[in-house]
C-alpha cells in the first residue's frame, strides 16, 4: 500500500466514524462488528470495558475478549474476570490471558526488583505492550474503553480511527461518554463490575502503580503517583 493510498483510506475512515459521532456506541459497535471479520474486544475488567462487554455480548455474543494479565493484577479484579465470566457464559475460548514473555523472577533477574519503581515505562513495556502487539498480530480491528475526558492524551480519540502504534483499526465506541453515562449503564443493565471502583479507584492497573484517588482529584491521578507518566503506552502513538 502506497503512502497515498494509507492517507486515503485513513481519510474515509475518519469520515466513517464521524458519522457516528451523534448515535449510541451500540451502533459503533454492530457496524465494525458486521465490517470487520477479526476483531477483538480488550477487557482489563474495569467500568468501562465491563459495560462493553454487556454491549457486544447483546450484538455479538461469539466475540472474544483478551486481557493483560501483568501477574500484577489485584485479587478483585480476577474476581471480577470470573464473575463477567459466569455472568454472560463465555466459554474458555472467548477469554484470551495474555502475559508477558517473562515471569515476574525473571524481570526481576534481568532489570532488577520492582522495575515499576525505578523505570515503569520499562515495566510498562515488558508487561503490557509486547504482550499486546502479540495478541493484536493477525486481527483487523481491536475495541477499547478509553474515553476522551479520561485525559489529555484522549481528548482526539475518535470512535473509529486508525491505530499507527500496532497497525490495525482502533475502535472506542465510549470515546464520548462520561463517567456518569458508565455508571448509568451499568447500574442500569446491573452489569458486574470491580468492587474497587467503590473504594476510590476510578481507574485500575496493577497492585504496584494504583492508589485510591481523592475526591475532585483527576480520575487518573492514582495511577503512577509520584511519577509523570500518565498511560502504559497501549494508548500512545
Amino acid at each position: 500500500m502506497t503512502a497515498n493510498d494509507q492517507f486515503e483510506r485513513i481519510a474515509a475512515l475518519n469520515v466513517w466514524s464521524a458519522s457516528f459521532e451523534a448515535k449510541p456506541p451500540q451502533d459503533v459497535l454492530t457496524a465494525v462488528s458486521e465490517r470487520y471479520g477479526k476483531i477483538v474486544l480488550a477487557c482489563s475488567f474495569g467500568a468501562e470495558d465491563v459495560v462493553l462487554v454487556d454491549m457486544v455480548h447483546r450484538i455479538n455474543p461469539s466475540m472474544p475478549l483478551f486481557y493483560l494479565d501483568t501477574d500484577f493484577l489485584f485479587p478483585e479484579t480476577y474476581v471480577t474476570r470470573d464473575r463477567i465470566i459466569e455472568r454472560y457464559q463465555l466459554k474458555p475460548a472467548q477469554v484470551i490471558q495474555v502475559k508477558s514473555l517473562l515471569t515476574p523472577q525473571q524481570q526481576a533477574e534481568s532489570y532488577g526488583d520492582a522495575l515499576w519503581s525505578s523505570n515503569p515505562d520499562q515495566c510498562c513495556q515488558l508487561r503490557k505492550v509486547e504482550p499486546l502487539t502479540r495478541m493484536l498480530q493477525g486481527y483487523d480491528a481491536w475495541i477499547t474503553g478509553i474515553r476522551r475526558d479520561q485525559a489529555p492524551s484522549r481528548t482526539n480519540a475518535g470512535l473509529i480511527e486508525w491505530d499507527r502504534k500496532f497497525e490495525l483499526i482502533k475502535v472506542n465506541p465510549l470515546a464520548r461518554w462520561t463517567w456518569t453515562d458508565v455508571w448509568t449503564y451499568i447500574k442500569v443493565y446491573e452489569v458486574p463490575y470491580n468492587p474497587l471502583h467503590d473504594h476510590n479507584y476510578p481507574s485500575i492497573g496493577c497492585t504496584y502503580c494504583t492508589a485510591p484517588v481523592a475526591a475532585g482529584d483527576d480520575p487518573r491521578a492514582g495511577r503512577w503517583k509520584n511519577f509523570s507518566k500518565t498511560e502504559c503506552g497501549l494508548h500512545k502513538a
